[in-house]
């Protein structure tokens, strides 16, 4: 057996030197199932059939909706006997069939969220535009809203309507842009300089309009002494000076007050007269004749001076003369009298638009000012308390002794406004007030209170 195996393994190998001999001799190598795998396998072509991709079906609150533009016509709908239209809702064709049909003939199974997000995009487009285009029907009984208020005849001011230039400009009032007008022949003007600006945006500021009848402003304080009736003197010469409009200042002092001697008296009537002789009163010319004016044209009605008198001016009386210079003027100013529990003050109060507050510059006065207030509102006078102008008269003594500043913080938690009216040689001589002849920063000052005054008050009367 030895033998045997011996033998096939010489037989094989000489069959494979005689198969590798034929090869590089070019004869062709023996056909096997190895050699015809290996050749299937680099000509092998495979093709696998998928099924197709799934078709979404949109549910029906998903299909695109379009609203065809519809005009709405209101007159047409104000004269029918409906106020309402029906709008046909229809359903574009494309919505539904065009979007499967786009989806079986895209072979992708993108093509189904591609449309879809297509879809939902134009839904969102038709939904923007008919919420742009809807028409909005007033019903008949609703009248229609202006869209502004219309403007009043006052607002065509000469500022607002003429274009200034060289020509229509006007000619700049003192300093040195008057000398350069004046030097070049008017060929330069340069305008107004910052000072003349400024003082005449303080003019306008006082020259504010009122409607609705007299506007009344009280001037009190609970101590005697720290000047009441200079402050209302000032007061009033100043609003005189800027308005175009009558301003009066009447001396309610029960007993015997000053007010008439800070002009030049040009009549011996007094508050007394007019009560007596009211009925005889049919005009401006015939109350005239119980007043002094000054050089401003402030109007100013005496209080009682005859010392024979047994009855003092009280709250009936106040009325009564209130009452007619309400007729003929656009401010009342009240000088009242010292203290604050006397009965006109009552009449005074009620009358009362706004109020202003004088206080001195020493300790006492100072806190008998804030007393004031205390007081005002106790007795259910609190929003004027609110709106009320403290004016600081630094000309009484002791001034220069005290933190200003300090009274001026204290008033400023309590009061609308604080104005200081500095020391001036004309008013510290207790006598006839020259307007034009006191000091700048005085006048300044008086005018300034002036604004303060006029900006608290109503412009139209319930407002």
């Amino acid at each position: 057996m030895a033998d045997d195996t011996t033998d096939d393994r010489a037989g094989a190998r000489r069959g494979g030197v005689a198969r590798t001999a034929a090869a590089g001799h070019g004869e062709p190598e023996p056909t096997t199932g190895a050699h015809a795998a290996r050749r299937a396998s680099e000509n092998l072509n495979l093709r696998v059939d998928l099924p197709p991709a799934p078709v979404r079906e949109v549910p029906e609150d998903e299909v695109a909706v379009a609203i065809d533009d519809v005009s709405v016509n209101p007159t047409a709908l104000v004269d029918g006997d409906s106020t309402t239209r029906s709008v046909e809702v229809i359903t574009p064709a494309l919505s539904h069939g065009a979007y499967r049909s786009a989806a079986r003939r895209d072979p992708s199974p993108y093509g189904a969220l591609l449309a879809a997000d297509a879809s939902r995009a134009r839904r969102e487009r038709l939904r923007d535009e008919a919420a742009a285009q809807v028409a909005v029907v007033e019903s008949p009984g609703e009248a229609p809203v202006p869209a502004e208020v219309p403007e009043t005849p006052e607002s065509l001011t000469p500022d607002r309507l003429i274009d200034l230039n060289r020509t229509t400009r006007p000619a700049p009032q003192g300093g040195l842009n008057r000398l350069v007008y004046e030097a070049s022949l008017h060929l330069v003007n340069l305008g107004d300089s910052a000072k003349v600006r400024a003082h005449k945006a303080l003019s306008q500021r006082i020259q504010k309009r009122f409607e609705g009848g007299a506007r009344f402003v009280p001037v009190l304080t609970r101590k005697g002494g720290v000047g009441k009736t200079t402050i209302t003197a000032l007061l009033g010469m100043a609003l005189a000076d800027a308005r175009d409009d009558r301003i009066i200042a009447i001396d309610a002092n029960p007993d015997r007050g000053t007010l008439a001697e800070r002009v030049d008296r040009q009549t011996r009537e007094t508050v007394r007269d007019v009560v007596v002789k009211a009925s005889s009163i049919g005009g401006y010319t015939d109350f005239s004749k119980f007043v002094s004016r000054d050089e401003t044209r402030l109007d100013i009605l005496a209080s009682d001076t005859d010392p024979t008198l047994s009855e003092a001016f009280d709250d009936n009386d106040y009325n009564v003369v209130a009452g007619l210079a309400a007729r003929y003027y656009s401010l009342v100013l009240t000088d009242c009298g010292t203290g604050i529990v006397h009965s006109v003050m009552r009449a005074t109060l009620q009358r009362a638009d706004s109020i202003v507050i004088v206080s001195g510059g020493s300790v006492d006065e100072a806190r008998l000012a804030s007393e004031t207030l205390t007081w005002l509102e106790a007795n259910g006078f609190g929003e004027l308390v609110r709106n009320a102008v403290v004016a600081i008269n630094l000309a009484t003594q002791g001034t220069h002794l005290v933190k200003v500043d300090e009274i001026e913080a204290h008033f400023q938690s309590r009061v609308r406004e604080i104005v200081r009216i500095p020391y001036d040689p004309q008013l510290a001589a207790g006598s006839v007030v020259n307007w034009k002849e006191l000091r700048p920063v005085t006048q300044h000052a008086a005018r300034e209170l002036a604004a303060l005054v006029v900006e608290g008050l109503p412009a139209e009367r319930g407002h």
